[in-house]
């Protein structure tokens, strides 16, 4: 990205989050989930780290929060509260150990004090002689809000510290949550009253908080829970804690110390597979320097303590942007629309794309190319869009036209939308004809050449109602064969036979027999040499397809159309819990590998496509004319005057069938 389209993102996104700040963190409400934010937010940060000039004084990275309210009484934080920095990954760690490892003397040894980051509101408690004095929000970090009247409801706040040595000054901060069993009982309440159900703890924590009247905050479910003492200044993180709890704070109880950074990595996992048992809201951990001199030396950097950060599970949301929207024809010829992403982490995986329905849907969202959305994954399984941003689309993007992308991805095929449907469907095809077409192809010449599956067998497996799917030809048996008009017990033991052989086919095979639109024989041959496994194929993006040198955008669509239609994915699945297991060699190996062969006239010993099959299967590419890099024209009986004349023209090779013969032994 260039300077000037960064400085227009920058902006786009500033104004975006501040939004969002004002509305999560003044109005207690939510434009969007807090890991679409953050997913900003952290886009926001890498820009501004690679254009640091255009970083400005009121940028969101360099503040906490937005302003505080004006209900109560504003109060100024004797020192800052402040917010952590993000970081997404074990690279992102090791990146933030070796920056603060430059930072002090050599012969130093860093311990890591880390605990669970609970969603709530961030709250100072201030006691003077052990008695609570002041309880402070902590609204954009230099400034608060006295709401000491709420906090004193709170339970499990002391009012009175406990302990014989408790100094004058004592200042604890941490969060106000609401646990989760506690929110689904008051959401219980509210429906059997017949109102409407609280969002989430963290917005109804806030909210009580910041009522009027103390009773609102009485009523509700809250809890104070500690996360570090400003007064007194322990030696370590790990003291703080311990002083916490002897002073009657209730703390998350998942901190530890860890002398490596390897054991801290096992224990982001660890609270990662454990943390939706906890109580409580979490989105992330916590990792500390634990000695608190070298912590307080190493100081800020704008907002964020150089010697801490916040590491960040894998989001329910997130955002990015839309490559491209592509239309995949499914098993009965609906048409659905797919959009193609930048990938994405979301809730523990890679996101490439995801379902758009149909053309009503992409009305509704009124989504374009190019556009910033909010995905989520529907079930933690289907990824889905759930909001297009606006505020950062570009000036000259178009609304989508989807007759018109219908007509430009299928130019030989017509649709049609029957009164009172949503769905595109091609015209004169029902699920019944698609089934037998797709059967007779995956086991045509090109594909996997299952003999014995022919037209007319396949007509009377699928009208039987033998094969209602394609992995249904893998469950077929000899005794339920034999019994079809067309079988006999030795044509059926034949025919499963055949099947069966058919589940260690070649790659290459397999792929052309998937029948994708736009990729035949060869194709499929690039790709399987690319991707080495049907796995890796799917997960391609269109970046990766185009890096192969016989495949453009035509044909990295349907590709990436086919591999996003859930239907495709689950017969995948289904093939391969039934054996379909393809074999691939490395092409490097092959005797033929990056040599081209083409083809002219009639070969005696076998057909076209069975001798161009011989020559992949050593490393060769197929061409279908004559050009100056062609290794050799083979020529059988009646040849091609144009080719061999081209030919001899180019000086390129002319070898007879007893040659090809010699080459593929």
């Amino acid at each position: 990205m260039d300077k000037e389209t960064a400085e227009k993102r920058i902006e786009k996104l500033r104004e975006l989050i501040n939004d969002y700040r004002y509305h999560y963190h003044v109005l207690d409400e939510s434009t969007m989930s807090e890991a679409a934010a953050d997913s900003l937010k952290h886009e926001l940060a890498k820009l501004e780290e690679e254009f640091p000039e255009l970083i400005t004084p009121d940028s969101p990275t360099q503040r906490v929060a937005g302003r505080p309210l004006d209900k109560f009484e504003k109060v100024a934080h004797e020192r800052r509260m402040i917010s952590l920095a993000d970081v997404f990954s074990e690279d992102e760690v090791r990146e933030w150990v070796v920056r603060n490892y430059k930072l002090v003397p050599e012969k130093t040894k860093f311990a890591y004090f880390t605990d669970i980051k609970m969603d709530g509101l961030a709250m100072s408690l201030h006691y003077r002689n052990g008695i609570l004095e002041r309880a402070v929000t902590r609204g954009d970090g230099l400034v608060g809000e006295d709401v000491t009247m709420n906090v004193r409801t709170i339970e499990n706040i002391p009012l009175k510290l406990r302990g014989e040595n408790v100094p004058e000054i004592v200042e604890a901060r941490g969060e106000v949550v609401i646990f989760k069993s506690d929110f689904e009982k008051l959401n219980e309440i509210q429906k059997k009253h017949g109102e409407k159900p609280f969002a989430n703890p963290r917005n109804l924590a806030a909210g009580s908080i910041r009522q009027l009247d103390p009773k609102i905050a009485a009523s509700r479910p809250l809890r104070f829970m500690a996360y570090d003492l400003v007064s007194p200044n322990a030696k370590t993180h790990k003291e703080s804690y311990e002083l916490l709890r002897e002073f009657g704070f209730q703390t998350s109880k998942q901190d530890k110390v860890f002398e490596k950074i390897e054991d801290v990595f096992k224990e982001i996992k660890r609270l990662g597979e454990t943390r939706g048992n906890l109580p409580f809201g979490t989105d992330g951990m916590v990792i500390k320097i634990n000695d608190r001199e070298i912590y307080d030396k190493l100081g800020i950097i704008g907002k964020t303590p150089r010697a801490a950060v916040a590491f960040k599970y894998p989001a329910e949301e997130s955002t990015t942007k839309v490559k491209d929207i592509v239309i995949q024809i499914g098993r009965t010829g609906a048409a659905t629309p797919v959009a193609i992403f930048d990938p994405v982490e979301v809730a523990g995986s890679t996101v490439r794309h995801a379902t758009l329905h149909n053309a009503d849907e992409i009305a509704r969202l009124d989504l374009r190319i190019g556009d910033t959305v909010i995905i989520y994954k529907a079930g933690d399984i289907i990824p889905q869009v759930k909001e297009v941003l606006t505020t950062l689309r570009e000036e000259n993007s178009e609304p989508f036209d989807y007759e018109k992308a219908l007509k430009e991805q299928y130019p030989d095929l017509e649709f049609e939308r029957k009164d009172g449907e949503v769905v595109y469907r091609v015209k004169g095809l029902t699920s019944d004809l698609i089934l037998k077409r797709s059967i007779e192809y995956y086991a045509s010449k090109p594909a996997l050449n299952i003999e014995g599956l022919g037209e007319k067998n396949v007509v009377a497996l699928v009208d039987s109602g033998l094969i209602k799917s394609l992995p249904d030809l893998y469950r077929l048996t000899p005794e339920k064969v034999k019994n079809l008009e067309r079988f006999a017990e030795l044509s059926a033991k034949n025919l499963i036979d055949a099947i069966n052989a058919s589940k260690t086919a070649p790659l290459a095979k397999f792929i052309t027999a998937l029948g994708i639109r736009h990729v035949g024989a060869q194709t499929a041959v690039s790709l399987a040499n690319h991707f080495g496994s049907i796995e890796k194929l799917a997960e391609a993006t269109e970046d990766d397809l185009l890096e192969i040198n016989d495949i453009g955008k035509i044909v990295a669509e349907s590709i990436l159309a086919y591999f996003s239609d859930e239907d495709n994915l689950k017969q995948l699945d289904e093939l391969k819990s039934l054996g379909m297991n393809p074999t691939f060699e490395d092409p490097n190996k092959l005797p033929l590998n990056g040599k081209s062969y083409i083809i002219t006239g009639t070969l005696e010993s076998m057909g076209r496509e069975e001798a161009e099959d011989k020559l992949r299967a050593k490393g060769a590419t197929i061409t279908s004319s004559v050009v100056k890099n062609t290794t050799a024209l083979i020529a059988g009986a009646k040849p091609g005057k144009g080719k061999t004349t081209k030919a001899e023209k180019l000086g390129i090779p002319t070898i007879s069938e007893e040659d090809f013969l010699k080459l593929i032994a």
